[in-house]
């Protein structure tokens, strides 16, 4: 459970320190748009922060973690936010820049934060399919 709520921890610092960024960065260049950059912030809040929370509840409530594959799958679900988080960043860092993106980088941004959201999905229903197996009488 600790790891829990380490992950928490971590992920809130993160999202805090994205907020920070966002702001800094578009106040110090000027922006004025809209930016990627801005959803980096509530991303790791509720993707990260209270997902790890909830899921720190649902060990308790139900020791799901004792399952087979329930290590992996919350390995997979932090490469998937943090892939998706990259994609934010570097999608919204072009934003503020004011650049033009090729095609092909275009492509593998959104490829990249395609990926993360997959992993995220995938992740978020295997551990719902593993809370089930704790709630169903074997």
């Amino acid at each position: 459970m600790k790891q829990y709520l380490k992950a928490a921890l971590s992920y809130a610092i993160i999202g805090l320190c994205a907020g920070v960024f966002y702001r800094e960065l578009t106040k110090y260049t000027g922006f004025s748009g809209t930016t990627r950059l801005s959803l980096m912030h509530g991303h790791y809040f509720s993707l990260g922060l209270f997902f790890f929370l909830f899921l720190l509840i649902l060990e308790k409530l139900f020791a799901w973690t004792a399952l087979r594959g329930s290590r992996v799958i919350v390995l997979c679900y932090h490469i998937g936010l943090n892939l998706t988080g990259l994609g934010l960043l570097l999608r919204g860092l072009v934003e503020v820049a004011g650049l033009e993106m090729t095609k092909s980088l275009n492509a593998s941004v959104a490829g990249l934060s395609g990926l993360g959201h997959i992993a995220l999905a995938a992740s978020l229903l295997l551990i719902l399919l593993q809370v089930g197996k704790k709630l169903s009488p074997s």
